[in-house]
Protein backbone atom coordinates (compact mmCIF):
# COMPACT_ATOMS: atom_id res chain seq x y z
CA UNK A 1 0.00 0.00 0.00
CA UNK A 2 1.08 3.60 -0.81
CA UNK A 3 2.03 5.23 2.88
CA UNK A 4 2.64 8.62 1.65
CA UNK A 5 0.60 11.44 0.17
CA UNK A 6 1.77 14.44 -2.08
CA UNK A 7 -0.25 17.71 -0.90
CA UNK A 8 1.02 20.25 -3.25
CA UNK A 9 4.62 18.96 -2.68
CA UNK A 10 4.20 18.37 0.94
CA UNK A 11 5.16 14.33 1.52
CA UNK A 12 2.77 13.37 4.45
CA UNK A 13 3.46 9.97 5.89
CA UNK A 14 0.73 7.91 6.53
CA UNK A 15 2.43 5.01 8.50
CA UNK A 16 0.87 6.84 12.11
CA UNK A 17 -2.93 8.61 11.28
CA UNK A 18 -3.71 11.65 10.31
CA UNK A 19 -6.18 14.10 11.15
CA UNK A 20 -8.10 16.08 8.61
CA UNK A 21 -10.36 19.03 10.70
CA UNK A 22 -13.93 19.89 9.45
CA UNK A 23 -15.26 23.31 8.48
CA UNK A 24 -18.43 23.46 7.38
CA UNK A 25 -18.82 27.08 5.05
CA UNK A 26 -22.80 26.26 5.35
CA UNK A 27 -26.11 27.12 7.45
CA UNK A 28 -27.85 23.32 7.60
CA UNK A 29 -24.84 21.19 8.70
CA UNK A 30 -25.75 18.61 11.12
CA UNK A 31 -23.15 19.72 13.61
CA UNK A 32 -23.62 23.17 14.35
CA UNK A 33 -20.08 23.81 15.96
CA UNK A 34 -18.85 23.09 12.60
CA UNK A 35 -20.35 25.70 10.78
CA UNK A 36 -18.47 29.00 10.26
CA UNK A 37 -19.22 32.27 9.11
CA UNK A 38 -17.37 33.45 5.79
CA UNK A 39 -18.62 37.30 6.81
CA UNK A 40 -16.52 37.75 10.34
CA UNK A 41 -13.40 35.24 9.43
CA UNK A 42 -14.31 33.68 12.73
CA UNK A 43 -12.79 30.63 10.55
CA UNK A 44 -9.74 31.56 10.96
CA UNK A 45 -9.83 31.43 14.20
CA UNK A 46 -11.10 28.18 13.98
CA UNK A 47 -8.23 27.27 11.73
CA UNK A 48 -6.11 28.38 14.25
CA UNK A 49 -7.31 26.47 16.96
CA UNK A 50 -7.47 23.32 14.77
CA UNK A 51 -3.89 23.69 13.87
CA UNK A 52 -2.58 24.49 17.70
CA UNK A 53 -4.26 21.13 18.29
CA UNK A 54 -2.70 19.21 15.75
CA UNK A 55 -4.67 19.28 12.41
CA UNK A 56 -2.62 17.56 9.50
CA UNK A 57 -5.12 19.22 6.97
CA UNK A 58 -8.31 21.22 6.82
CA UNK A 59 -11.35 19.98 4.79
CA UNK A 60 -13.91 22.95 3.86
CA UNK A 61 -17.44 22.04 2.57
CA UNK A 62 -19.99 24.02 1.08
CA UNK A 63 -22.86 21.97 0.39
CA UNK A 64 -24.51 19.99 3.57
CA UNK A 65 -24.79 16.28 2.59
CA UNK A 66 -27.22 15.63 5.23
CA UNK A 67 -30.83 14.38 4.61
CA UNK A 68 -33.52 16.73 3.80
CA UNK A 69 -30.68 19.39 3.32
CA UNK A 70 -31.00 22.82 0.96
CA UNK A 71 -30.26 21.94 -2.65
CA UNK A 72 -27.61 25.14 -3.45
CA UNK A 73 -26.29 26.00 -6.83
CA UNK A 74 -22.73 25.41 -8.25
CA UNK A 75 -22.66 29.13 -8.45
CA UNK A 76 -23.24 29.71 -4.21
CA UNK A 77 -21.45 26.53 -3.32
CA UNK A 78 -17.77 28.29 -5.08
CA UNK A 79 -18.94 31.72 -3.47
CA UNK A 80 -19.35 29.50 0.16
CA UNK A 81 -15.82 28.09 -0.48
CA UNK A 82 -13.77 29.51 -2.27
CA UNK A 83 -13.14 32.71 -0.41
CA UNK A 84 -12.17 30.50 2.41
CA UNK A 85 -9.56 28.16 0.53
CA UNK A 86 -7.87 32.12 -0.67
CA UNK A 87 -7.77 32.91 3.13
CA UNK A 88 -6.89 29.70 4.52
CA UNK A 89 -3.79 29.43 2.10
CA UNK A 90 -2.84 32.90 2.88
CA UNK A 91 -2.83 32.34 6.57
CA UNK A 92 -1.43 29.35 6.36
CA UNK A 93 0.80 28.49 3.57
CA UNK A 94 2.18 25.25 4.91
CA UNK A 95 -1.48 23.91 5.71
CA UNK A 96 -2.86 21.09 3.34
CA UNK A 97 -6.48 22.33 2.47
CA UNK A 98 -9.03 19.85 1.22
CA UNK A 99 -12.70 20.68 -0.21
CA UNK A 100 -15.45 18.35 0.23
CA UNK A 101 -17.52 18.89 -3.18
CA UNK A 102 -18.92 15.98 -5.74
CA UNK A 103 -18.68 19.12 -8.74
CA UNK A 104 -15.70 19.79 -10.89
CA UNK A 105 -16.04 23.10 -11.25
CA UNK A 106 -15.87 23.77 -7.87
CA UNK A 107 -12.81 21.36 -7.14
CA UNK A 108 -11.32 22.99 -10.26
CA UNK A 109 -12.05 26.48 -8.79
CA UNK A 110 -10.84 25.37 -5.26
CA UNK A 111 -7.80 23.31 -6.80
CA UNK A 112 -6.69 26.84 -9.01
CA UNK A 113 -6.39 28.25 -5.81
CA UNK A 114 -3.96 26.20 -4.14
CA UNK A 115 -6.73 23.52 -2.22
CA UNK A 116 -4.38 20.18 -2.46
CA UNK A 117 -6.83 17.52 -1.92
CA UNK A 118 -10.75 16.86 -3.15
CA UNK A 119 -12.93 14.58 -0.56
CA UNK A 120 -16.09 13.53 -2.92
CA UNK A 121 -18.85 11.82 -1.34
CA UNK A 122 -19.94 10.88 -4.76
CA UNK A 123 -17.44 8.86 -5.91
CA UNK A 124 -17.38 10.40 -9.42
CA UNK A 125 -21.00 9.42 -9.39
CA UNK A 126 -22.36 12.78 -9.19
CA UNK A 127 -19.80 14.34 -11.81
CA UNK A 128 -19.19 12.41 -15.10
CA UNK A 129 -16.62 14.98 -15.58
CA UNK A 130 -15.23 15.06 -12.06
CA UNK A 131 -12.06 12.17 -12.92
CA UNK A 132 -11.06 14.17 -15.53
CA UNK A 133 -10.25 16.90 -13.43
CA UNK A 134 -8.80 15.22 -10.76
CA UNK A 135 -6.34 13.28 -13.62
CA UNK A 136 -5.47 16.78 -15.19
CA UNK A 137 -4.85 18.76 -11.59
CA UNK A 138 -2.83 15.59 -10.11
CA UNK A 139 -4.08 16.51 -6.98
CA UNK A 140 -4.90 13.86 -4.04
CA UNK A 141 -8.68 12.57 -4.42
CA UNK A 142 -10.68 10.88 -1.89
CA UNK A 143 -12.84 8.61 -3.60
CA UNK A 144 -15.95 7.76 -1.12
CA UNK A 145 -17.81 4.86 -1.14
CA UNK A 146 -22.14 5.74 -1.99
CA UNK A 147 -25.13 4.18 -4.30
CA UNK A 148 -27.59 6.02 -6.04
CA UNK A 149 -27.97 10.03 -7.04
CA UNK A 150 -28.42 13.63 -5.28
CA UNK A 151 -31.83 12.44 -3.94
CA UNK A 152 -31.71 8.84 -3.04
CA UNK A 153 -28.18 8.04 -1.63
CA UNK A 154 -29.06 7.90 1.96
CA UNK A 155 -31.84 5.10 0.98
CA UNK A 156 -29.68 2.78 -1.43
CA UNK A 157 -28.63 -0.03 1.12
CA UNK A 158 -29.47 -3.09 -0.18
CA UNK A 159 -26.52 -5.43 -0.30
CA UNK A 160 -25.61 -8.91 -0.71
CA UNK A 161 -22.70 -9.13 0.89
CA UNK A 162 -21.83 -5.68 2.10
CA UNK A 163 -18.18 -5.69 2.92
CA UNK A 164 -17.52 -7.06 -0.30
CA UNK A 165 -19.60 -5.29 -2.59
CA UNK A 166 -18.61 -1.74 -1.09
CA UNK A 167 -14.77 -3.30 -1.62
CA UNK A 168 -15.25 -4.36 -4.77
CA UNK A 169 -17.17 -0.99 -6.34
CA UNK A 170 -14.19 1.49 -4.46
CA UNK A 171 -11.35 -0.47 -5.97
CA UNK A 172 -12.87 -0.48 -9.64
CA UNK A 173 -13.04 3.12 -9.38
CA UNK A 174 -10.01 3.36 -7.86
CA UNK A 175 -7.68 1.17 -10.15
CA UNK A 176 -9.36 2.84 -13.07
CA UNK A 177 -7.81 6.10 -11.85
CA UNK A 178 -4.61 4.35 -11.01
CA UNK A 179 -4.39 3.42 -15.14
CA UNK A 180 -4.91 6.12 -15.88
CA UNK A 181 -2.18 7.87 -13.57
CA UNK A 182 -3.74 9.55 -10.52
CA UNK A 183 -0.85 8.92 -7.81
CA UNK A 184 -2.18 10.31 -4.62
CA UNK A 185 -6.08 8.13 -4.20
CA UNK A 186 -7.54 7.61 -0.84
CA UNK A 187 -10.63 5.42 -0.20
CA UNK A 188 -13.55 6.08 2.11
CA UNK A 189 -16.07 3.63 2.99
CA UNK A 190 -18.59 6.14 3.44
CA UNK A 191 -19.80 5.49 7.06
CA UNK A 192 -23.59 6.82 7.40
CA UNK A 193 -23.92 6.79 3.34
CA UNK A 194 -25.95 4.25 1.71
CA UNK A 195 -25.76 2.40 4.95
CA UNK A 196 -27.98 1.58 7.46
CA UNK A 197 -27.36 1.68 11.08
CA UNK A 198 -25.96 -1.68 11.83
CA UNK A 199 -24.60 -1.51 7.92
CA UNK A 200 -22.17 0.93 9.38
CA UNK A 201 -20.98 -1.06 12.58
CA UNK A 202 -20.33 -3.82 10.33
CA UNK A 203 -18.45 -1.69 8.03
CA UNK A 204 -16.93 -0.51 10.75
CA UNK A 205 -15.94 -4.14 12.30
CA UNK A 206 -14.34 -5.07 9.28
CA UNK A 207 -12.76 -1.55 7.83
CA UNK A 208 -9.18 -3.17 7.84
CA UNK A 209 -10.21 -5.47 5.30
CA UNK A 210 -11.20 -2.20 2.79
CA UNK A 211 -7.19 -0.88 3.50
CA UNK A 212 -5.96 -3.16 0.30
CA UNK A 213 -3.86 -1.55 -2.05
CA UNK A 214 -4.50 2.09 -1.06
CA UNK A 215 -4.62 4.26 1.99
CA UNK A 216 -8.24 4.72 4.16
CA UNK A 217 -9.57 7.36 5.19
CA UNK A 218 -13.18 7.38 7.70
CA UNK A 219 -15.20 9.66 8.95
CA UNK A 220 -17.33 8.93 11.94
CA UNK A 221 -17.53 12.00 13.75
CA UNK A 222 -20.65 12.32 15.61
CA UNK A 223 -22.33 11.34 12.96
CA UNK A 224 -26.19 10.19 13.37
CA UNK A 225 -25.37 6.16 13.22
CA UNK A 226 -23.70 6.94 16.77
CA UNK A 227 -26.31 9.36 18.40
CA UNK A 228 -29.56 7.89 17.16
CA UNK A 229 -28.42 4.32 18.91
CA UNK A 230 -27.38 6.32 21.42
CA UNK A 231 -30.87 8.19 21.89
CA UNK A 232 -28.72 11.08 22.37
CA UNK A 233 -27.71 14.36 19.85
CA UNK A 234 -24.40 14.85 18.11
CA UNK A 235 -23.46 17.67 20.94
CA UNK A 236 -24.04 14.55 23.80
CA UNK A 237 -21.84 11.80 21.87
CA UNK A 238 -17.95 13.26 21.21
CA UNK A 239 -16.57 10.29 24.13
CA UNK A 240 -18.13 7.96 21.82
CA UNK A 241 -16.78 9.59 19.28
CA UNK A 242 -13.53 9.28 20.07
CA UNK A 243 -13.97 5.41 21.53
CA UNK A 244 -14.62 4.73 17.83
CA UNK A 245 -11.53 7.16 16.90
CA UNK A 246 -9.78 4.98 19.05
CA UNK A 247 -10.86 1.89 17.45
CA UNK A 248 -9.92 2.97 14.10
CA UNK A 249 -6.57 4.25 14.57
CA UNK A 250 -5.88 0.44 16.08
CA UNK A 251 -7.07 -0.44 12.54
CA UNK A 252 -5.25 0.53 11.05
CA UNK A 253 -7.00 3.73 9.39
CA UNK A 254 -4.58 6.39 7.84
CA UNK A 255 -7.00 9.42 8.05
CA UNK A 256 -9.67 10.55 10.21
CA UNK A 257 -12.18 13.15 9.12
CA UNK A 258 -13.06 14.74 12.76
CA UNK A 259 -14.58 18.05 14.12
CA UNK A 260 -12.92 17.42 17.42
CA UNK A 261 -9.00 18.04 16.43
CA UNK A 262 -7.58 17.68 20.30
CA UNK A 263 -9.15 14.66 21.55
CA UNK A 264 -8.83 12.72 18.06
CA UNK A 265 -5.17 13.73 18.37
CA UNK A 266 -5.11 12.26 21.97
CA UNK A 267 -6.43 8.98 21.02
CA UNK A 268 -3.67 8.69 18.50
CA UNK A 269 -0.98 9.11 20.73
CA UNK A 270 -2.48 6.24 22.70
CA UNK A 271 -3.19 4.29 19.80
CA UNK A 272 0.50 4.88 18.87
CA UNK A 273 1.82 4.03 22.86
CA UNK A 274 -0.42 0.72 22.58
CA UNK A 275 0.62 -0.48 18.94
CA UNK A 276 3.99 0.87 17.68
CA UNK A 277 5.40 0.28 21.21
CA UNK A 278 6.81 3.84 21.79
CA UNK A 279 7.10 4.30 25.15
Amino acid sequence: MKDTLNLNGKIVDLKVPKIMGILNATPDSFYKDSRINLGDESFLTKAEKMIAEGVDIIDIGGYSSRPGAENVSENIEIKRVLPIVKALITHFPDLPISVDTFRSQVAHACISEGAAMINDISGGTFDENMFQTILNHQVSYVLMHLRGDTHSFHKETNYSDLAFEVLQELLTKANSLRKKGLLDLILDPGIGFSKTLPENFRILKNVDSLSLNYPLLVGISRKSFIYKLLNASPEEVLPETTALHFYLCLKGVNILIVHDVKTVKNAIELSNALYHKII
